[in-house]
């Protein structure tokens, strides 16, 4: 899973597998012990737990990054390498 972010010790990683083409776009969140799904669209937590702190940051930098989110994302359906994305500052 390629890491594209990182801020405040949240781990951002953007895996694509050729059977997720038909599943909602979305990222992986790692904090400490916690690891979470999380939806490009809206920020919401698909699948896993995350601390509501550390969520709210993420849905702060996904407001800020949807479109490089959802650009990544097409690059992973495509066999390509997603680019960084800027952390939360």
């Amino acid at each position: 899973m390629p890491t594209i972010s990182m801020f405040y010790g949240i781990l951002v990683t953007l895996m694509f597998e050729g059977n997720e083409r038909h599943h909602l776009p979305h990222f992986h969140v790692r904090y400490q012990d916690f690891k979470a799904a999380i939806a490009i669209e809206d920020g919401r937590v698909l699948a896993g737990n995350f601390p509501p702190k550390q969520l709210k940051l993420v849905q702060a930098w996904v407001e800020l990054h949807r479109d490089d989110l959802f650009a990544d994302w097409e690059l992973a359906a495509n066999g390509e390498e997603p680019f960084r994305i800027a952390p939360l500052q």
